[in-house]
């Protein structure tokens, strides 16, 4: 069987922590996970002056088909994923297929500037973020999920929002194995 496809987004100004954590533990419960460059394939500069190794540009993903499309957040790396016409038309399509799409911190501004998240979901996001998400229903939960979109508060909540993701593409069992091997 073939593995689930996962796409990660990386935006110039993106969050280390939330990106890696993503990264690596999607990995650890044997998905396939690309990462994709706003600004192509290679070093990718976050929000603390980190660098992370896009695999492909982001205009590689045009025609594949991943099971869930993940956006890292942080600033200005959010600002960048929600003014990008490419990625927009992405998560419209993932979510059109009945795919999973999932944002973190700031990032749920893309699922907002995509028009995702204006129809009354519920989500959730750094607090600061939540007056930009009209239409949304705010909670302020660590993770948020609606449907097959998926939510996270920020940097401390990136964990828990990761193992929801794995609970989402393999099953609860998987993540819960994993969540007690890493001592979450």
């Amino acid at each position: 069987m073939d593995k689930t496809r996962v796409a990660v987004l990386l935006a110039e100004g993106f969050e280390e922590i939330e990106a890696v954590t993503i990264i690596d533990v999607l990995r650890r419960a044997d998905l396939s996970v690309t990462t994709f460059g706003l600004n192509g394939a290679g070093p990718v500069l976050g929000s603390h002056e980190i660098q992370v190794t896009a695999d492909a540009a982001l205009d590689a993903i045009v025609g594949q088909r991943f099971e869930m499309v993940v956006l890292p957040g942080g600033m200005p790396g959010s600002k960048h994923l929600a003014e990008n016409e490419t990625v927009r038309t992405l998560l419209r399509e993932t979510v059109a297929r009945g795919d999973w799409v999932a944002a973190l911190c700031a990032a749920p501004l893309a699922l907002h500037a995509a028009g995702l998240i204006s129809d009354g979901r519920r989500v959730t996001a750094y607090p600061a973020m939540a007056a930009q998400l009209a239409g949304a229903v705010y909670t302020g939960a660590r993770v948020e999920v609606d449907g097959r979109i998926v939510t996270g508060a920020g940097p401390g909540a990136a964990f828990d929002f990761a193992l929801t993701l794995v609970e989402a593409l393999d099953s609860p069992e998987t993540a819960a194995s994993l969540r007690r091997a890493m001592l979450v």
